[in-house]
C-alpha cells in the first residue's frame, strides 16, 4: 500500500520531519531511460521507511528542469500511461553550491512573481536515474559540488560503468576474463568503414553491436550475418557514436548483485542469479522492462556450488575494479565448462517490481525495503569528495 506520510513538498525547513534524516528521491532526466526511472522511483517510494526516514520527491523533466514532484502526482501519471514522461512542474527546485547549504531552493512559478523560497533541507539523495546524466558521474559530480550525500557509486567509478568500453579494461586490469570485442569510434566508422567490418568479421558471428554508453540495452542488435552490420551500427550510433561490438558467448546468463562496505569491511554479493529470457532473441529491453514474462529469474541459479562463490568472488573483484560504492549488478557468461566470464556492471540497476537486483537481494535475504535502507544508510556514512 503507498505511504503517503511525510510527503509534503518544500515546506519544512531544517531537518527531516521529527529529527528523521531527509531523503531526496531524484528520478525522471534526460536520458532515453526516462520512463524507466519512473518507474523505479514509483517502487522505492512505494517501498521506503517513513519511519526511519523523511522524503521529498524531485522530479527531473526531459529538459532538465528539476522539480518537486510529489508520489501521489507519479503514481497518477504512471497509472495513465506506460511509457510515462513528467511534465513541469510550478515548484522549481535547484541545488544550492555552496558548502554547508543543504536546502533546495524552490521557485515558485505558479506564484505572481515567481517566489523564490527555501525549501526542504536534506541530507543525502536517492538517485534513481538510468542512463547518461544521471547514471554516468554527470549528477554525481553536482552532488559532490553541493556537498550532499548520496547513494551508489561516484564520479569516477558511475563514469566506467556507463562506458562498455571502458569498464572492461578496467575488469582485464583487475584480471577478470571479458569476451572478445572491438570498439568503434565515430572517425572510425566514417573514415574507414571496411576497416570496422574486418574487425568485427575478425570476431566472428553472431555479434552483438551496442552503443558504448546508451544503457539498458537501448539500440543493441544481435547480428548474424555479414550484410546485417551495417543496419545494426547505425541503429546504435542513434544513441552513441561510440561503440561495443561484442562476440557471441556461448554461455549462460548469470547475474549478481553486489551492496557496499561498511567502513573497512568487504562489499556483499548476493547469491548469483540466472536469467531465463523468454520470447525475445536476448535479453533486450522490452524483456527487463516492459514485458512481465520477458524473462524468468532463477536465484540461486542452478550451478556447482564451487561455480556460484566464483561468480560472487569475481563480482566483489569487478565492484572494486572500478571503485564501486553504495550498490552495482554483474552480469556474467558461464560457459559449459564452467568459465566465468564478466559482460558488465551496472552501477544504477533498475528498481522495479521485475528488476533483478532487489529480486537477487530478496533470495539472499535482504527485503527490499531493509535494502533501501541499508543503500541511504551507506550513503550516509561516507563522506562526499575525495575519500
Amino acid at each position: 500500500m503507498m505511504n503517503t506520510a511525510d510527503n509534503a513538498q518544500g515546506t519544512a525547513e531544517g531537518a527531516g520531519a521529527a529529527g528523521k534524516p531527509c531523503v531526496a528521491v531524484v528520478f525522471g532526466g534526460r536520458s532515453s531511460e526516462h520512463s524507466v526511472s519512473l518507474v523505479t522511483a514509483r517502487s522505492v517510494l512505494r517501498a521506503i521507511n517513513r519511519d526511519r526516514w523523511d522524503v521529498v520527491s524531485v522530479g527531473i523533466a526531459t529538459d532538465g528542469t528539476w522539480f518537486l514532484y510529489s508520489q501521489e502526482e507519479l503514481e497518477t501519471l504512471l497509472d495513465s500511461r506506460t511509457m510515462a514522461v513528467l511534465p513541469v512542474g510550478e515548484k522549481r527546485v535547484t541545488l544550492p553550491l555552496q558548502v554547508g547549504e543543504n536546502e533546495l531552493l524552490v521557485h515558485e512559478y505558479g506564484v505572481e512573481g515567481g517566489a523564490l523560497t527555501r525549501g526542504r533541507h536534506i541530507d543525502a539523495v536517492f538517485p534513481l536515474l538510468h542512463g547518461p546524466f544521471g547514471e554516468d558521474g554527470t549528477l554525481q559530480g553536482l552532488l559532490e559540488l553541493a556537498d550532499l550525500p548520496y547513494v551508489g557509486c561516484g564520479v569516477s567509478a558511475s563514469a566506467i560503468g556507463m562506458d562498455k568500453h571502458f569498464m572492461k579494461v578496467a575488469f582485464e586490469a583487475a584480471g577478470l576474463e571479458v569476451g572478445p570485442y572491438t570498439v568503434v569510434h565515430n572517425r572510425d566508422w566514417l573514415t574507414n568503414p571496411e576497416q570496422v567490418r574486418n574487425n568485427v568479421a575478425a570476431l566472428g558471428f553472431p555479434v552483438f553491436v551496442k552503443p558504448a554508453r546508451a544503457g539498458s540495452s537501448f539500440g543493441i542488435t544481435r547480428v548474424d550475418e555479414a550484410e546485417d552490420l551495417d543496419a545494426a551500427i547505425e541503429t546504435a550510433r542513434k544513441h552513441d557514436l561510440k561503440l561495443v561490438i561484442e562476440a557471441g558467448i556461448d554461455g549462460r546468463e548469470i547475474e549478481c548483485a553486489v551492496l557496499g562496505a561498511h567502513e573497512w569491511s568487504t562489499p556483499r554479493a548476493s547469491l548469483p542469479g540466472e536469467i531465463e529470457v523468454q520470447g525475445h532473441d536476448f535479453y533486450d529491453f522490452e524483456a527487463k522492462y516492459v514485458a512481465d514474462d520477458g524473462a524468468r529469474l532463477s536465484c540461486p541459479a542452478n550451478l556447482p556450488d564451487d561455480v556460484i562463490a566464483t561468480l560472487r568472488e569475481k563480482a566483489v573483484i569487478a565492484f572494486d575494479a572500478i571503485d564501486g560504492e553504495g550498490l552495482s549488478r554483474c552480469d556474467f557468461f558461464v560457459t559449459p565448462d564452467h568459465r566465468v566470464i564478466i559482460n558488465e556492471i551496472n552501477t544504477m540497476p533498475g528498481f522495479t517490481p521485475i528488476s533483478m537486483y532487489p529480486r537477487m537481494w530478496a533470495a539472499s535475504g535482504v527485503q527490499y525495503p531493509d535494502l533501501i535502507d541499508e543503500l541511504i544508510s551507506l550513503a550516509l556514512e561516507r563522506p562526499v569528495g575525495l575519500r
